[in-house]
């Protein structure tokens, strides 16, 4: 009697995921900021709870603070160089402290104070190449200073508080994001700015900015759950929307060397956005008074209501075509990827049957962090990425099997 021959199970394919090096844990309250000290296994954090530590890696494989240092009011945020190992502090009153610290990371020295704003520092830069550094605040000013003597060399007042902050040291443009959800970008000159532009795009605040020098895109987060790559050096006014979280987008940061955009949300997730793909801008959505599919009149255009003798419908958009359409003419859902949404959404048969199956390959990866994320840093040359969250905990993670 011959053997029964049992089927072989099909080999998985394998997850890649980000994989979790490290937790380093002890603040008292959330850690606003926090970086990677390049070429050392070490984290510099600032915490709401005043204290300025430098964890560093032990013989035990546990990190421990090297440096405690306590603040006399809350670290809002901070700005760290490793060249010249120094340490700008925003503070909760409005203080900016400057420190240095010490080769083997074991010493901070004060180096100077300043009222740089009457209210909480949100944001802080350090340009080393012009000894400068910038800030906003909740008093809703950018200021410049100048890092060497403390002088404030000039201000511009924003439409709302500024939640993001970034510079091109090349064209001296600062990209300014705020909770009005507009981004405003001045050129910034020794004691003098001068207004390029601003523009909306978001519907809620913006949460967070990343600028990227090669391409020239600036990338914004914003509360509405989305981030927008605007194409600043393409003078197209291109803006393509990215959807992928769940909650607002709390931090970003961009890989130039392998094109990939890494969001981070208060939903916990790690995204991470292949850049290097040709991206179509969202449609506008159509207006119109019937279903411009079935040509249905929609709930508030009465005169055909009443000369069809039928029901008002609900009015809605395709994602894919943007015209509107009623329930019945977009009952199915679709990714489209290339258009940022790599979650389902709604469009009309007739685009739902045009899309392909390679127009519905992702193109992002979706991990969990299981922590929400306040801020995020990447370091490049190691593949590592840390997050802090509201659960006090800051993870380092080994991000190689996804950024690559």
């Amino acid at each position: 009697m011959a053997a029964e021959v049992q089927p072989q199970p099909q080999p998985q394919p394998l997850t890649r995921k980000p994989i979790l090096l490290q937790r380093v844990e002890g603040s008292q309250e959330v850690v606003n900021m926090a970086v990677l000290v390049p070429k050392e296994e070490g984290v510099i954090s600032v915490s709401e709870d005043r204290t300025v530590r430098v964890w560093l890696k032990r013989d035990s494989g546990q990190y421990w603070p090297s440096i405690y240092y306590v603040m006399p009011s809350p670290c809002s945020c901070m700005s760290f160089n490793p060249e010249t190992r120094r340490l700008s502090i925003g503070l909760d009153n409005g203080t900016i402290s400057e420190f240095i610290l010490s080769e083997d990371y074991n010493k901070m020295t004060p180096v100077r104070n300043y009222q740089a704003h009457q209210s909480r520092v949100t944001m802080i830069l350090f340009v080393l190449e012009l000894e400068w550094v910038l800030s906003t605040g909740q008093d809703k000013l950018f200021a410049w200073h100048c890092s060497e003597s403390a002088r404030r060399l000039g201000g511009y007042r924003t439409s709302a508080v500024a939640s993001g902050l970034q510079f091109d040291v090349e064209t001296r443009h600062v990209f300014i994001g705020d909770q009005s959800g507009q981004v405003t970008i001045l050129t910034l000159e020794q004691d003098t700015c001068t207004l390029v532009t601003a523009f909306r795009g978001h519907t809620g605040g913006v949460t967070a900015l990343c600028w990227d020098p090669v391409q020239r895109v600036l990338f914004s987060g914003s509360s509405d759950h989305s981030v927008i790559m605007w194409d600043i050096g393409g003078r197209k006014g291109t803006a393509i929307e990215l959807q992928g979280h769940n909650d607002k987008v709390q931090a970003l940061s961009y890989a130039q060397h392998t094109r990939q955009l890494i969001s981070c949300g208060g939903d916990g997730g790690i995204v991470v956005w292949n850049m290097d793909v040709e991206r179509q801008e969202t449609p506008e959505w159509l207006d119109s008074d019937s279903c411009q599919k079935c040509d249905q009149p929609f709930f508030w255009n009465f005169k055909q209501m009443w000369d069809s003798k039928k029901i008002g419908l609900r009015q809605h958009h395709c994602r894919k075509c943007g015209k509107a359409v009623c329930g019945k003419c977009s009952s199915k859902r679709s990714s489209i990827p290339l258009m940022g949404f790599e979650f389902e959404v709604r469009v009309c048969d007739s685009c739902h049957e045009a899309i392909t199956d390679e127009e519905r390959a992702p193109t992002a990866t979706f991990h969990d962090s299981k922590h929400n994320i306040v801020h995020v840093h990447f370091d490049a040359t190691r593949g590592w990425l840390l997050t802090s969250g509201t659960d006090k905990v800051i993870k380092l993670w080994d991000m190689t099997p996804v950024v690559s």
